[in-house]
């Protein structure tokens, strides 16, 4: 009885509901407290630099973050406000989207079934890729079943634009364009669509692809090379470890989605799948849009390590199909006990901030806030040494060592702002820094160093390149006093680039 009280308060109140979630999100963002992680500064980073595509990823993701901070300034809580905004849109599309696929009372169930999964707590604070990917996803399944179900010929261009932008945020939205051909295949009488509408649909999907495709071609096809590297499959991997792989997979799912719902989802495909031929072709293409591709990641999970993360967008038409399910008949007591167990997640997520410190489990094995902590601590510190060995830098340039996450996050947190530069000591290309390589007036310069490990392990090529190279100072672990976390070093008069570096684009 509560669940349909909040499901008619949901539908009367929708533009309420959603504009008093955004604001109490907006605020979190505000008073949380919480640093950029490393994959937020990294992007924060790219926005720096606006391109067609970058290392790992389409460029969506920069757009939006240069857009904000160049209207808001680059501060933690605006480089995360894209996410609350897409977020928002997202719930709004969730509910036409369900409503035009049943009734307005599966859309509400459909928001409140988001609202109840953890993963909409993650995408809706941290600035990645998914905010705009998921947004996007959605907007094209309500364009898709306005097109095919409605026939509204227009909502087939939209629906290839909207498409088109998933693509431009992440790369598996390039499986909603193939799940459709499928779906038109299924059924001869939907095959003429091949010869126009599907075309209005695919002209701006191949817009949006345009950019990316001739970005790699002048950079080595480095993004493809990257995705490529996800699916490599290891034949020494033993049994055990992959299925220890499989089952963190399904652990994260039940972390994200909630237990209850994803057993639901998991007991629904199933039951979907043996009848699909008996599904009306609205349910096809919901079943094909969402339940058929989290069978194959869940599949994929088996025989290599596959990230938390990945099946999210094919949840989206999974919880609608649920929500007609629901108006069925099906599952009233469970589904339930799941938005219950889901909102008890969500408010426990919401609060870790304040609980973690409260119980005294900073820094500790189960504390999951350690990812947003210390950044701007480790930053001042390592300002403050560079200030007291360089106190003119006009004439040097920052390098950090190690993983990308010390490049972005001291890019990000130090006074300024300055430009960090990263060496990899590899010689591969493993990220964008080494895309973009060193300055081009390095040679003759000095740099600022800082390494996650002591002189002795720096690469050789890398001191050698300088006149002189001396370790400045350390900074302690934020963490741990007697710990020390980062080496600084000072590199006197750039006389070469190292070997596996190159002169910035």
């Amino acid at each position: 009885m509560m669940l349909e009280k909040l499901l008619n308060f949901v539908g009367r109140y929708l533009v309420a509901v959603l504009a008093g979630i955004f604001v109490l999100r907006v605020g979190y963002l505000f008073i949380c407290g919480l640093d950029l992680i490393g994959d937020e500064s990294y992007y924060w980073d790219w926005s720096r630099r606006p391109d067609w595509c970058y290392y790992s990823k389409p460029p969506m993701v920069a757009w939006l973050i240069a857009v904000f901070t160049g209207l808001g300034g680059d501060y933690t809580a605006v480089v995360r406000l894209p996410a609350v905004v897409f977020g928002t849109v997202f719930l709004r599309f969730s509910y036409a989207a369900a409503s035009a696929f049943y009734t307005p009372k599966a859309g509400a169930l459909t928001v409140v079934l988001m609202l109840a999964m953890p993963f909409n707590v993650l995408v809706n604070f941290l600035m990645t890729i998914d905010s705009p990917l998921y947004c996007f996803w959605m907007m094209s399944l309500y364009y898709l079943h306005r097109a095919l179900f409605d026939k509204d010929k227009t909502a087939w261009f939209w629906a290839g634009v909207t498409t088109g932008a998933a693509i431009l945020s992440k790369q598996v939205a390039l499986l909603m364009p193939l799940m459709l051909i499928c779906f038109l295949l299924l059924d001869k009488q939907r095959h003429p669509l091949f010869k126009r509408e599907f075309l209005l649909y695919l002209f701006p999907v191949m817009l949006g692809l345009m950019p990316i495709v001739l970005w790699n071609q002048q950079h080595d096809w480095v993004m493809f090379s990257h995705s490529k590297a996800h699916f490599y499959i290891r034949e020494t991997v033993t049994l055990t470890t992959r299925l220890a792989q499989a089952g963190a997979f399904v652990l994260y799912q039940l972390l994200l989605a909630s237990p209850v719902i994803f057993v639901l989802i998991l007991i629904m495909t199933y039951k979907a799948g043996i009848a699909f031929n008996r599904l009306s072709p609205e349910e096809q293409f919901l079943m094909l849009m969402g339940p058929v591709l989290l069978i194959g990641i869940l599949l994929l999970s088996l025989v290599q390590k596959v990230q938390g993360n990945w099946p999210m967008p094919f949840y989206f038409s999974a919880l609608i199909l649920l929500s007609g399910r629901w108006l069925a008949g099906v599952w009233k007591q469970p589904l339930k006990t799941g938005v219950a167990l889901g909102f008890l997640m969500v408010l426990l997520t919401y609060a870790l901030p304040v609980a973690i410190p409260r119980f005294n489990l900073q820094n500790t094995a189960i504390d999951p806030t350690y990812r947003f902590k210390h950044w701007q601590v480790v930053a001042e510190a390592i300002a403050l040494a560079r200030h007291q060995a360089l106190p003119d830098t006009e004439k040097t340039f920052v390098i950090a060592l190690g993983h990308r996450t010390l490049t972005s996050e001291l890019a990000f947190y130090l006074p300024g702002q300055p430009t960090v530069y990263h060496y990899e000591g590899s010689g591969q290309i493993a990220s964008q820094y080494e895309v973009w390589g060193w300055p081009e007036d390095a040679i003759g310069k000095s740099a600022f160093i800082v390494s996650e490990q002591a002189e002795a392990k720096v690469p050789d090529d890398l001191k050698s390149a300088f006149q002189r190279f001396r370790q400045l100072g350390t900074v302690a672990n934020p963490t741990d006093a007697h710990s020390i976390s980062y080496y600084l070093f000072l590199g006197k008069n750039l006389r070469a680039l190292p070997n596996n570096q190159k002169q910035q684009r």
